[in-house]
């Protein structure tokens, strides 16, 4: 099993990528920040100074609808955020 799952391609992460150098990934549950930075530096070749990670929760909504209660919820993930050294990039869109 892979542990960079996605990018996270969003306004938020974009900017900081353009503007800290970060960039977000989703990644497997069960990886941890050593794993994750080798993950990174092996499959884009670049150097990671460091790595932020964080759990979502599963998060639930009811809905009222004229057919009755809807009960929903999302599935929870693992981001992880990887700060790089000056010069390095990684093009998440040459893939897309």
């Amino acid at each position: 099993m892979s542990i960079l799952l996605k990018p996270i391609i969003t306004e938020k992460a974009t900017n900081d990528s353009e503007l800290l150098n970060r960039y977000g990934f989703v990644v497997s549950p069960s990886a941890n920040k050593v794993e994750i930075k080798k993950a990174v530096e092996a499959e884009y070749g670049v150097t990671v100074l460091n790595v932020r990670t964080m759990n979502t929760r599963i998060e639930r909504n009811v809905k009222y609808t004229k057919s009755g209660i809807q009960v929903g919820k999302t599935g929870a993930i693992k981001k992880a955020f990887v700060q790089l050294k000056d010069g390095d990039t990684i093009d998440l869109y040459s893939n897309l």
